[in-house]
């Protein structure tokens, strides 16, 4: 045994420096510890809400203002000449202090688990993420910051939220503390004797004291260190709440929105109070609608997460928090109005668009320039955009002509890869394959063979292997003509599919790839190809459940 280790151990002082800690805003703060070290220490750390004017009374002593288990509802009985009075109290007591961490317990029956004040929870709009059981704050721009994080024995809050709810309810959070150490050397080995400590200043009180176990224990000396630490508030002015918190004012981008002469960009403020409108204000300003324009890239990130954002015909959405409108109608670009940047966009995500921000080259497309300007009803030429439009309709004309779906909805897990489908905006092959995997599973792993087998003898159903060949035989079988294209079609692409996005890429996709003109043509060309022939397929689709040839008799 190591005698200066084991001194040093029971010193705490690692302990203590983390407890004395004082965290930046983002930083997180352990509120909750419960750690018994196989015997050889026993580390709790709980905390307390406590009223700002009770500050001299909390660090008047050592002990614990709120036991682990306290802070739950209950009464108390007073007496009055002889007369019993009881009295309900929300936190178990009439003295002010409230638990931040509730302590469940159930006596063995069910697991003991602990839960946040849900004062807290809801003052931040806190989303609960069960799978990995941690508090999420979404912001008004659409960013997710992790508040909470809940371990079996151990919690951590983010200081800035913390310390803005502390602010609202005029209190200190006290982190109280009882950490031991214990050692199988004497205190005599040790050379303890005398080397207690203790320290009391403006927002902490601590004492460490040394023992011996007394021969009941197979451990000889402990250490213990208990006290408390006070967190302090944020201002009000700070705590983000609406009336309290002075509205920082908005933030805009300037974006390049012309060359000049030499070639040089020319850039412009998007805030739109300082653009010209239609009624003459601020003359030499650019107008509100001066088309900005940017790589096609900058839509990326959206398509990347589509359980957050939207990407439709003209259409860009956070959620309910922000949209924009875009011209999305163009091979490699989009264009967006200058005022619709700074009046709809976040400033973060204004940065975004920054950074793709080309000078312009041609003007809005004709589809955006008729919705726009001329206020005019008018269909997208967009592949992407016509897919979805012919997959939607071809889901109420199935269901409405035949009763069932000829390609089933996709579940939720498996929704992005219609929402995502586009043309892509590079050549990567990443893209192209996971682009390529979408669209079987909508087209072919969709296929409704539940249904598609009524169109098929009994007997021959166990030889016919897949949907494709499923559809093609119940095509036949109601004599429907024209198919044979749109089935050679679908093999092919599930061959593409099987060769590159489900596995190595070997001889098999270089055949296929052949086929396909890969190689011959870029990526982006490719899969457009591939796209206007998925078009033509959903409008064969459309015409057979219109014909209602293939309902069932």
């Amino acid at each position: 045994m190591n005698i200066e280790k084991e001194k040093e151990r029971l010193s705490q002082q690692k302990m203590l420096d983390s407890i004395l800690h004082e965290p930046k805003p983002t930083e997180m703060l352990t509120v909750y510890f419960s750690d018994y070290g196989s015997g050889d220490h026993n580390y709790g750390i709980y905390c307390a809400l406590v009223p700002i004017d009770q500050k001299k009374d909390v660090l008047s002593n050592y002990t614990w203002d709120l036991s682990i288990g306290s802070g739950v509802p209950g009464s108390c009985v007073y007496y009055d000449e002889g007369v019993e009075t009881p009295e309900y109290h929300r936190f178990g007591s009439d003295n002010g202090i409230e638990p931040l961490v509730i302590c469940r317990d159930f006596h063995g029956f069910k697991d003991d688990y602990q839960e946040i004040s849900e004062e807290f929870r809801l003052f931040h709009n806190l989303y609960h993420d069960q799978v990995n059981n941690k508090y999420i704050k979404i912001d008004d721009d659409g960013n997710e910051t992790i508040v909470i994080e809940i371990n079996s024995n151990h919690i951590r809050i983010r200081s800035k939220e913390l310390k803005q709810f502390l602010a609202i309810k005029e209190m200190f959070l006290s982190i109280q503390f009882d950490c031991r150490e214990h050692s199988r050397a004497s205190e005599k080995e040790l050379s303890l004797e005398g080397d207690e400590s203790s320290e009391e200043t403006e927002f902490h009180i601590w004492t460490l004291a040394y023992g011996d176990f007394g021969g009941v224990s197979e451990h000889q000396a402990f250490s213990r260190l208990l006290g408390k630490k006070l967190i302090t508030p944020f201002p009000k002015s700070k705590s983000g709440l609406y009336g309290f918190t002075k509205e920082e004012p908005k933030k805009y981008v300037d974006f390049i929105i012309d060359s000049d002469e030499v070639g040089d960009d020319v850039l412009y403020n998007s805030n739109p109070d300082f653009l010209s409108n239609f009624f003459g204000a601020n003359p030499e300003a650019p107008n509100y609608l001066t088309a900005v324009h940017f790589k096609k890239e900058v839509l990326d990130k959206y398509y990347g997460k589509p359980s957050k954002y939207s990407v439709s015909d003209s259409n860009l959405s956070c959620a309910s928090l922000w949209g924009l409108q875009i011209d999305n109608h163009h091979d490699g670009k989009v264009c967006v109005w200058l005022g619709d940047l700074g009046r709809d966009l976040p400033y973060e995500e204004q940065l975004h668009w920054r950074s793709y921000n080309v000078p312009p080259s041609g003007g809005v497309s004709e589809t955006y320039f008729k919705r726009q300007i001329m206020a005019q009803f008018t269909d997208s030429d967009r592949l992407e955009h016509v897919f979805k439009s012919k997959y939607s309709e071809l889901q109420k004309v199935s269901t409405d002509n035949l009763g069932w779906s000829l390609l089933l909805p996709l579940n939720d897990e498996d929704s992005h890869h219609f929402e995502c489908l586009r043309i892509p905006s590079t050549n990567e092959q990443r893209d192209f394959d996971d682009l390529v995997l979408g669209l079987t599973k909508v087209l072919i792993d969709s296929l409704n063979e539940k249904q598609l087998n009524k169109f098929i003898e009994k007997e021959s159903r166990g030889s016919i292997k897949g949907g494709i060949s499923r559809l093609e035989t119940a095509l036949k079988n109601n004599s429907i003509e024209e198919y044979e294209n749109h089935i050679q079609f679908l093999r092919k692409l599930q061959n593409l599919r099987s060769s590159s996005s489900a596995h190595r890429k070997g001889s098999n996709y270089k055949k296929i790839a052949t086929e396909f003109e890969i190689g011959s043509k870029d990526l982006i060309s490719v899969f457009e190809g591939i796209l206007a022939k998925s078009v033509d397929l959903l409008a064969y689709f459309i015409t057979v459940c219109t014909s209602g040839e293939m309902k069932e008799s």
